[in-house]
């Protein structure tokens, strides 16, 4: 019988408003992988587009979390780190990598920092610094084009894109660490979206492409991300993984869009899984 895979999913809890953890424990879930959470902290809505949201900080129990879990000898297949709201968590969850890491196991960093050319308001510079240097001990990266742009060094451009600049992109992301790379959010047009894929030991470069759908919509990179990581985990491949979650998510932006969903709610990923699930082989 084959043995049920773990994750280890370390992101924040938005009460309502679908993001972070309420979107990963499910679609992983759904993938037939177990999902543990190693919550950053509790907050009423997300904080994009709403206002007077509540907001717990857990900084404080992620170390004592690690150590019951170390103490218990739990394993993971893979690790998965999300929006992260401080130096210290960064911190922390680089022990968290040092105590969870095999030789075998999967680390994905999501740098969620920054978008449409700026770095969200609660960061800085030097955030972004130390965001980096997660991603240098990272096996997989997801960033999109802006936190892309500043963890290289690069001017960023609001596209369409050119391919030796995503190239480019691609290649200054994986001489950080990380052996895979998965850009978001690449265009060469006013028509198509998706994400570019960079697998070094290969060399390979790809696009998965869709349907462009106008608007902009809360969640759609930890969607995007979370379903990236069920499918590598399995066992297809990086390009494969990317064209697969990239399907998952303009699905789930049509559904939205076609109900009418206010966009700070999230996007209708629930009604797409079982198109996800066919994607995996796995109903």
């Amino acid at each position: 019988m084959e043995t049920l895979k773990r994750v280890a999913a370390i992101h924040d809890i938005s009460g309502f408003g679908k993001c972070s953890l309420t979107v990963a424990l499910p679609i992983i879930s759904a993938a037939g992988i177990e999902a543990s959470v190693l919550p950053t902290a509790v907050l009423s809505t997300h904080t994009g587009g709403f206002t007077g949201f509540t907001y717990r900080d857990l900084t404080d129990d992620m170390a004592p979390i690690t150590a019951h879990w170390k103490s218990l000898d739990i394993r993971f297949d893979a690790i998965y780190t999300g929006f992260l709201g401080s130096f210290e968590q960064l911190e922390l969850v680089t022990r968290f990598f040092e105590t969870f890491k095999t030789g075998d196991n999967l680390i994905l960093v999501d740098p969620v920092m920054a978008d449409n050319g700026k770095l969200y308001e609660i960061f800085t510079p030097a955030f972004a610094a130390g965001m980096r240097r997660l991603c240098e001990r990272a096996d997989m990266i997801v960033p999109n084009l802006t936190e892309a742009a500043l963890l290289t060094g690069e001017p960023y451009h609001p596209g369409p894109y050119t391919e030796d600049y995503i190239e480019r992109l691609l290649k200054k992301l994986s001489a950080l660490g990380p052996e895979k790379v998965v850009l978001t959010g690449v265009f060469f047009n006013d028509t198509e979206l998706g994400a570019a894929t960079y697998d070094a030991p290969s060399g390979r470069i790809a696009c998965a492409l869709e349907k462009r759908i106008p608007g902009y919509y809360h969640g759609t990179g930890d969607v995007f991300g979370s379903a990236l990581l069920a499918a590598c985990l399995n066992g297809f491949t990086l390009h494969e993984s990317a064209a697969i979650a990239v399907r998952f998510t303009t699905s789930a932006i049509k559904k939205t869009a076609a109900a009418g969903t206010d966009i700070r709610f999230g996007v209708n990923f629930e009604q797409c899984i079982p198109q996800l699930l066919r994607d995996l082989k796995l109903g």
